[in-house]
């Protein structure tokens, strides 16, 4: 296993280098140009020149990207060309938000997608499943930008029960305060979430029952919730495994429109206001740490594997 695991971490290295290789070369290619964007009403030619100077633009891209790439092994990732700030400044900022969001969603979404997963492979085929399954149909066809919507309209403008938009700190404002300002963007993310983990699970435990091995267990005599706790839930949690740690990871980089939506300035929302800059360095390093949480959720899960299946042997 631990053969295994630096193996993948030393593939992992090149898979993120040639992500944030392929990042640099293809933010260059988008039309515009982020020092007419930063001089505005300013702009002259000889403004734009001296400009392109100060920030290295007017060098070739193969120099650019060999600065840029030395500055990232040192542990530098430059600064923002429009605003000055660091980039890892900026990523500190954002990313306990978004970290935050994901991980409140996460949750939500596991407490009602696990026991509707499995009772509605318990109760398959009656009123119970069919329930379900239409609320689940429901859940995935919803923009999540729309349900937060109604969110906010129904509990914090009608109700006045939670707040409507905006951030709290954990450390600075308190539990409540923090947790009450997720909630909604929260459920409205962890909805279709949840709409998509409870038919994986639904699914896995449904073939799992089937088996040879579960009517065994039956005809032995074990009881109903041990079959289903130790033998049949245990065994059907694999592809769930897959689907929950690619999703994961998705949530944490792809919160923007529920961030927008709610007026939080997480890591999503920074990116995408950096890319409508053409802010080369703040899109460079967001990215960077986008394809690391792929790539450590995907190191996760298949080491999550081995502890759910003992006959999964990495050699």
């Amino acid at each position: 296993m631990t053969q295994y695991i630096l193996r993948r971490l030393i593939h992992s290295v090149f898979i993120i280098w040639g992500c944030a290789t392929l990042v640099f070369i293809l933010i260059r290619l988008i039309p515009g140009d982020p020092v007419i964007q930063m001089l505005g009403p300013e702009y002259s030619p000889e403004a734009a020149a001296a400009l392109n100077r100060k920030l290295g633009l007017d060098q070739p891209i193969y120099i650019q990207y060999v600065k840029w790439f030395g500055s990232v092994l040192r542990g530098d990732l430059g600064g923002s060309i429009s605003s000055g700030e660091s980039v890892i400044g900026a990523i500190k900022s954002g990313l306990p938000k978004t970290l935050s969001l994901t991980l409140v969603s996460f949750l939500i979404a596991t407490v009602i997608a696990v026991p509707a997963g499995i009772l509605a492979a318990l109760k398959r085929n009656t009123p119970v499943d069919y329930a379900v399954s239409v609320i689940a149909f429901i859940g995935v066809s919803m923009p999540s930008f729309w349900f937060g919507i109604i969110l906010i309209l129904l509990f914090a403008v009608r109700l006045g029960w939670l707040p409507a938009i905006g951030y709290a700190s954990l450390t600075e404002d308190g539990v409540w305060a923090w947790f009450s300002h997720l909630l909604l963007p929260s459920l409205a993310i962890g909805a279709g979430y949840a709409a998509i983990l409870m038919r994986f699970i639904r699914a896995g435990l449904l073939e799992v029952l089937g088996s040879d091995y579960i009517r065994t267990a039956r005809a032995k005599g074990l009881a109903e919730q041990r079959v289903l706790v130790r033998h049949a839930l245990r065994n059907s949690l694999i592809p769930v495994v897959t689907i929950a740690g690619i999703q994961l990871a998705l949530l944490l980089s792809g919160a923007v429109v529920i961030e927008i939506v709610f007026s939080i300035r997480g890591l999503g929302r920074i990116l995408v206001g950096a890319i409508f800059d053409k802010d080369y360095p703040i899109v460079q390093g967001a990215i960077l740490l986008v394809a690391v949480i792929f790539v450590l959720a995907n190191l996760v899960v298949d080491i999550i594997y081995t502890f759910l299946d003992p006959r999964i042997h990495y050699g």
